[in-house]
């Protein structure tokens, strides 16, 4: 008397099969679980058993065995109850022998029979269809799943609907595909009064996928800013809105019914953690860099992060993905995010203010940002300095252009690099184009190229500050519609590269 059925662990965005046996024999009345279950998947008994009870169908008194193989694979989460419940009825002949065959199922118990929406339903569609089979899951989480169209969806309210699905009672209706609408953006750049020069940093940092460093005295209008760049994004293509709502689905944040087309926005506080911001802890979960994977990381304060958090962006920042090192795992998690870093110019803030700076100017601000090393400091490829907004300024009308109007701008700089990177996968925008690629796309001509050479010896620029300035400048190109780098464009990609002292270094 074994019976089988089918779920998923979640190794990061990966989701491996597991197959759930059940054996009910003879012997003192038992319920076990084993295969590396953890302290949720091991309590999924009393569930079950309660949830059954419910049903009117008591467990008979034998000893029942649930293995999850691959026995070696650790089982973490609530969502084993279904794949358990399942095979535990086929088992008991409730259900046809081979009735959960044909799914892939997830799903926690209440104690009731209802079924309780789980973290992870959209990778798990994915691995049901690689497996070609069907994704039975809650309700609440068919919307979500039923976005991978490669699948059959079946989103049930309690365990009755499962049982009468599987008897031909009452068919489960497959789910429908829901997307939440684009939330309309209530902070406009029109809000922003001067400034000119942060908003065409942001402008370029949006078409291109840019890391950007802004630096100024409190109330500059560094976060102000930062908060209106969401307006300017684009909304996500498909394959970009499913690689974010994977990772949004294993961290439990998509609560809507659907996945979204909007960026996401993450702004950690600068108390946070390692973990909290590269990925770890219990489950080795994804962090801030890769919930904000295809959409824009703030990080105020940034010379307050610890330092051991802000070295370990480098890396991410250079290859687009993380890796989560644990004892018995190693979990990767992409991490494509746009990078925009505020910082007051030193520990007082007002460096450039005599009347208001602190006794140690100028020693606080070379030893306030040099909290932030060069190697991560050559790898933004812009650097704003903010001023502070003359108070007769703020008194005047709003006279700059509005988000929308600079979206559009946004949108046809990255129709064009989408045309252009068509047939190099996965290199999207500018900012991921790297040798020969980067050659080709991002040769000057001979007079921005005589400009180039005179600042990289003249400033001493890395290698990687030379290849930088050369994608910041294909951006700005793109953004003029001109097909060919001149010398205007490296110019202005320079002047960001150079615009602040120390940042100057490369």
């Amino acid at each position: 008397m074994i019976a089988s059925a089918f779920t998923v662990a979640f190794e990061g965005v990966e989701a491996r099969q597991v197959e759930v046996q059940c054996a009910v024999t003879a012997g003192l009345p038992a319920f076990s679980i084993v295969g590396l279950p953890d302290k949720a998947v091991s309590e999924a008994r009393e569930r079950v058993r309660a949830a059954l009870t419910a049903m009117s169908i008591a467990l008979p008194a034998k000893r029942i065995t649930v293995n999850l193989a691959p026995a070696d694979l650790p089982k973490e989460g609530s969502h084993f109850d279904l794949p358990i419940a399942l095979a535990l009825l086929c088992a008991l002949d409730v259900l046809p022998r081979d009735a959960a065959a044909s799914v892939v199922a997830l799903g926690e118990l209440s104690l009731d029979g209802r079924l309780m929406p789980v973290a992870g339903a959209l990778p798990a569609a994915l691995a049901a269809a690689e497996s070609d089979r069907a994704l039975l899951c809650p309700a609440a989480c068919g919307a979500e799943a039923a976005w991978v169209g490669a699948t059959q969806v079946l989103g049930a309210a309690t365990l009755s609907d499962v049982l009468r699905h599987f008897t031909g009672q009452a068919p489960i209706a497959p789910a429908e595909a829901g997307e939440v609408a684009l939330p309309p953006f209530a902070r406009d750049m029109r809000d922003v009064k001067g400034q000119e020069r942060a908003k065409r940093a942001l402008e370029i940092a949006a078409s291109g996928r840019h890391h950007l460093l802004l630096v100024g005295a409190p109330g500059s209008g560094k976060s102000m800013l930062a908060a209106r760049l969401p307006g300017i994004l684009p909304p996500l293509s498909a394959p970009e809105a499913l690689e974010t709502s994977m990772i949004h689905s294993l961290a439990g944040l998509l609560t809507e019914g659907g996945i979204s087309r909007a960026r996401p926005f993450c702004e950690p506080h600068h108390t946070a953690s390692m973990a909290a911001i590269v990925g770890g802890g219990r489950g080795a979960r994804p962090g801030q860099i890769s919930l904000a994977h295809n959409g824009v990381l703030f990080m105020d304060e940034f010379p307050e992060f610890p330092r051991t958090v802000l070295e370990t962006l480098r890396q991410p920042i250079e290859t687009g993905e993380v890796v989560v090192a644990r004892a018995n795992a190693h979990i990767r998690y992409p991490c494509r995010f746009l990078l925009i870093a505020a910082a007051n110019p030193c520990k007082c803030g007002y460096l450039a203010d005599a009347a208001r700076a602190c006794a140690r100017v100028p020693a606080c601000g070379e030893d306030y940002l040099g909290r932030i090393s060069g190697p991560l400091m050559d790898r933004f490829d812009l650097r704003v300095e903010v001023p502070p907004v003359d108070f007769q300024d703020l008194d005047l009308p709003a006279s700059g252009e509005p988000s929308a109007q600079i979206a559009e701008r946004v949108a046809k700089a990255r129709q064009i690099q989408s045309a252009r990177f068509a047939a190099h996968a996965p290199v999207r925008v500018n900012s991921e184009a790297e040798g020969a690629l980067l050659d080709e796309i991002a040769s000057p001509d001979a007079e921005g190229r005589a400009l180039l050479t005179l600042v990289a010896e003249r400033f001493g620029l890395t290698a990687r500050g030379y290849h930088r300035i050369l994608r910041v400048a294909r951006t700005i190109a793109d953004l003029e519609g001109a097909p060919a780098i001149r010398k205007p464009h490296i110019a202005e990609a320079v002047s960001f590269r150079l615009a602040i002292g120390r940042a100057g270094q490369g």
